[in-house]
């Protein structure tokens, strides 16, 4: 008989998995499952900020909610498919929600689109740059953040090179 603490036990594996990887199975509900082409260092980022946001839930901060769904978004559990096209409507804004979760985690430094694009664009991270630099730009119109360039603000419409995004005064 194994143990609680055995290789074979459930917390050891995790959750069950859908046949096609797409869900997990936890107490009998299915759950659509974190994009697993996340790199480590950013889906621990995105997980921290859910919990941090959860937390903030519990404690009736107004904003908690959509700091929730911006990280479960990011995710891949929440809005567009995963496993499906990564272009459309549901891909911008789990790119926009990439931006704010990950901007409000490392609140005191700044992002590069790069850390974006590998967080949602999978192996093809490259090809969806543009869409992150656009994506990027309406959300600094909307001032939920700021493109900045050796260390002064920019329009990322207009900047060549190296860009950081932080967090906005509207976020």
């Amino acid at each position: 008989m194994a143990s609680d603490d055995s290789p074979d036990s459930d917390d050891a594996r995790g959750p069950e998995h859908t046949a096609d990887g797409h869900h997990v199975i936890i107490d009998g509900r299915r759950w659509r499952a974190t994009d697993p082409t996340i790199p480590d260092s950013f889906r621990q980022e995105l997980v921290d900020e859910l919990m941090a946001a959860r937390r903030a839930v519990k404690a009736q901060d107004p904003d908690a909610r959509r700091r929730v769904q911006d990280a479960k978004t990011a995710l891949g559990e929440r809005g567009a498919s995963w496993w499906d096209d990564r272009t459309g409507d549901g891909f911008d804004e789990r790119i926009a929600a990439a931006l704010r979760a990950l901007t409000r985690k490392r609140n005191e430094s700044s992002i590069c689109p790069s850390d974006v694009a590998r967080t949602v664009g999978g192996a093809s991270w490259r090809s969806v740059m543009p869409d992150v630099r656009r994506v990027a730009a309406e959300l600094a119109d909307r001032e939920e953040i700021v493109v900045t360039q050796k260390g002064e603000t920019v329009s990322i419409r207009e900047a060549r090179g190296p860009v950081r995004m932080v967090r906005g005064p509207k976020i």
